[in-house]
């Protein structure tokens, strides 16, 4: 089998991160104890995890015309992903946010983005690869997400959604899906309460996707053919939770389009997303496939 190719759609953005004893709450200076410039974004950080972990990734974006572009570009070129379906938008600004990071590895985001680039996707249909195995879409970029998803799905091909809140504007997204993945706020934002199994079976109900929700250091959660299952996550001493949930969707994506069962995949997913959260640095610690395999099989083997 040769490598398997993932189309994403969604954002792609530059993270100004800062390592911080505690989050600031007051207008004064404060010092980082570390810092660094890296691409982030739901679907650029997934992408670039596919890239890492062995697959081909093509990523449909919006960007300005501006340094930060040039900045996320090169970076994503340097990972070795596709963005020939990245449009910069001229007189636009594309987007960036300032991170800061705690001892305990939980973080502060504060992001920008221009609400004047245009939201349109008509252009990507006739850019599209004739061939991909399975297509990957945030709820940032709500016509976007469709339009990919809807021509993974045309070509029978898994069609994976990183539900994130807000879901209101991103139904479209989460209507194509044939594998939505929440986050456990994604998941409450959609049911509007906070029962996970409730609302997996509203989700269900509401979509006829296969459904998960993925919750940090708890377990996966899905609900397929009417039924519930668990999948353990690995416990790991969290340095940067960063991008995490982000290199998870990546990863479950890539390994759906190889053709894994999801249940093996969702474990793979938790892996590589584990290994992430040990290193600082955003979606720069994402591991490639053989250390993420050697994790599963060390852990399998202790469990």
């Amino acid at each position: 089998m040769g490598m398997a190719s993932v189309l994403v759609a969604g954002v792609a953005v530059i993270d100004f991160v800062f390592r911080v004893d505690e989050m600031p709450r007051r207008a004064e200076k404060y010092r980082a104890t570390d810092a660094d410039i890296v691409g982030g974004g739901g679907a650029a950080n997934a992408a670039v995890t596919v890239a890492r972990l062995g697959g081909r990734a093509v990523l449909a974006t919006r960007l300005g015309d501006d340094a930060i572009a040039d900045m996320i570009l090169a970076d994503l070129g340097r990972e070795g992903v596709d963005c020939s379906l990245a449009r910069r938008f001229p007189g636009k600004r594309s987007s960036f946010s300032s991170v800061f990071v705690d001892r305990q590895g939980e973080r502060q985001i504060v992001n920008y983005r221009d609400m004047g680039i245009s939201f349109d996707a008509d252009w990507i249909s006739g850019l599209l690869p004739d061939r991909f195995d399975a297509a990957l879409a945030d709820t940032r970029w709500p016509q976007g997400g469709p339009a990919v998803l809807n021509a993974a799905r045309a070509r029978g091909k898994p069609a994976v959604v990183d539900a994130e809140a807000p879901i209101g504007e991103a139904m479209a997204t989460i209507r194509a899906g044939t594998h939505i993945a929440f986050s456990r706020q994604g998941l409450r934002d959609f049911a509007g309460h906070d029962d996970m199994r409730a609302a997996l079976g509203q989700a269900t109900e509401a979509t006829g996707a296969w459904v998960c929700v993925t919750d940090g250091s708890a377990d996966v959660v899905f609900h397929a053919g009417g039924a519930f299952g668990t999948v353990p996550a690995f416990p790991v001493e969290a340095v940067d939770t960063l991008a995490a949930g982000d290199v998870w969707h990546g990863a479950f994506a890539l390994f759906l389009a190889e053709g894994m069962g999801e249940t093996d995949a969702i474990r793979l997913a938790n892996a590589v997303a584990a290994i992430k959260c040990t290193r600082f640095g955003g979606r720069a610690g994402v591991p490639g496939r053989a250390e993420a395999e050697a994790f599963l099989r060390e852990r399998s083997a202790a469990a």
